[in-house]
Protein backbone atom coordinates (compact mmCIF):
# COMPACT_ATOMS: atom_id res chain seq x y z
CA UNK A 1 0.00 0.00 0.00
CA UNK A 2 1.35 3.33 -0.94
CA UNK A 3 1.78 6.35 1.14
CA UNK A 4 -1.07 7.77 -0.42
CA UNK A 5 -3.77 4.85 0.09
CA UNK A 6 -2.50 4.88 3.33
CA UNK A 7 -3.14 8.58 4.13
CA UNK A 8 -6.89 7.95 2.03
CA UNK A 9 -7.59 4.73 4.54
CA UNK A 10 -6.82 7.18 7.58
CA UNK A 11 -8.94 9.73 6.36
CA UNK A 12 -11.82 7.82 5.72
CA UNK A 13 -11.70 6.78 9.76
CA UNK A 14 -11.29 10.08 10.94
CA UNK A 15 -15.01 11.11 12.93
CA UNK A 16 -16.71 14.17 11.60
CA UNK A 17 -14.83 16.76 13.40
CA UNK A 18 -11.82 16.22 13.16
CA UNK A 19 -12.76 15.13 8.65
CA UNK A 20 -13.68 19.45 8.94
CA UNK A 21 -10.45 20.25 10.57
CA UNK A 22 -8.38 18.24 8.26
CA UNK A 23 -10.51 19.65 5.34
CA UNK A 24 -10.03 23.19 6.14
CA UNK A 25 -6.30 22.45 7.29
CA UNK A 26 -6.00 21.14 3.53
CA UNK A 27 -7.66 24.48 1.94
CA UNK A 28 -5.43 26.62 3.88
CA UNK A 29 -2.39 24.64 2.63
CA UNK A 30 -3.65 24.96 -0.90
CA UNK A 31 -4.89 28.68 -0.83
CA UNK A 32 -1.31 29.41 0.56
CA UNK A 33 0.43 27.36 -2.27
CA UNK A 34 -1.61 29.23 -5.13
CA UNK A 35 -0.74 32.58 -3.01
CA UNK A 36 2.93 31.46 -3.61
CA UNK A 37 2.69 30.64 -7.02
CA UNK A 38 0.42 33.64 -8.08
CA UNK A 39 3.81 35.78 -6.16
CA UNK A 40 6.40 34.16 -8.11
CA UNK A 41 4.17 34.10 -11.59
CA UNK A 42 3.69 38.27 -11.01
CA UNK A 43 7.22 39.01 -9.97
CA UNK A 44 8.53 36.24 -13.22
CA UNK A 45 6.39 38.97 -15.14
CA UNK A 46 3.85 35.88 -16.30
CA UNK A 47 1.18 37.74 -15.97
CA UNK A 48 2.53 41.41 -17.81
CA UNK A 49 0.60 40.76 -20.45
CA UNK A 50 -2.62 39.94 -19.26
CA UNK A 51 -2.43 42.57 -17.34
CA UNK A 52 -1.28 45.38 -20.63
CA UNK A 53 -4.34 43.45 -22.39
CA UNK A 54 -6.79 44.39 -19.81
CA UNK A 55 -5.31 48.00 -19.02
CA UNK A 56 -5.78 48.41 -23.05
CA UNK A 57 -9.51 47.11 -23.29
CA UNK A 58 -10.39 49.43 -20.71
CA UNK A 59 -8.64 52.98 -21.82
CA UNK A 60 -10.48 51.54 -24.92
CA UNK A 61 -13.88 51.95 -23.20
CA UNK A 62 -14.66 48.32 -23.86
CA UNK A 63 -15.33 47.13 -20.49
CA UNK A 64 -18.57 46.70 -18.44
CA UNK A 65 -19.41 47.11 -14.75
CA UNK A 66 -19.76 43.54 -13.01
Amino acid sequence: MSTLEQIEAAILTLPSDEFQRLRQWFFDVDYQRWDEQLEQDVANGKLEALAEEAIAEFQAGRCREI
